[in-house]
């Protein structure tokens, strides 16, 4: 009985170590885990989406000045021929370079329509979004001491 009682124990033993070993792990394959998931490619914006006429409204961003700025922003495909219309058919030409998703451009100077008597130059930058160009203008005054810079926000709907 003896020799019953030690099987039993070693049996009992070897099922014990048995199911505490720790199991050995196959390799992770990292080439899956590395990758990036699938997804759809960014839809390229060139400058003939922002061709066209489009009516923009600019209003300073702080301040006291609620005041908004209307004119129409005149874009082509191209860039050259980008110009400003403003409300008293001055025609404003722009230069204008293309980055990623925006268009940057700036003016050349001309009289300002928010401060009477001075002269102005503004540069903005748009980026397209949901049917509108929005973005940024930043008008500088002329020989106006401290308060020669305006940031102001953008938004045009297309004619």
């Amino acid at each position: 009985m003896n020799r019953q009682i030690r099987a039993a124990l070693a049996g009992t033993a070897v099922l014990t170590l048995a199911a505490c070993a720790k199991k050995e792990q196959p390799p992770t394959d990292t080439t899956a885990a590395m990758a990036t998931p699938a997804t759809e490619p960014a839809p390229t914006v060139t400058l003939a989406d922002f061709a066209g006429r489009w009516n923009m409204v600019t209003r300073p961003e702080s301040g006291t000045d609620t005041a908004v700025t209307k004119v129409v922003m005149v874009g082509t495909a191209d860039t050259t021929g980008w110009l400003m219309e403003l409300p008293s058919g001055v025609k404003v030409p722009h230069h204008v370079t293309f980055a990623g998703d925006s268009v940057v451009v700036k003016s050349e100077p001309y009289s300002s329509m928010r401060r009477k008597g001075k002269q102005v130059w503004t540069e903005g930058v748009y980026r397209l979004q949901d049917g509108k160009m929005v973005g940024t203008t930043t008008a500088h005054y002329m020989k106006s001491g401290a308060d020669s810079v305006l940031r102001l926000t953008t938004e045009g709907t297309k004619q």
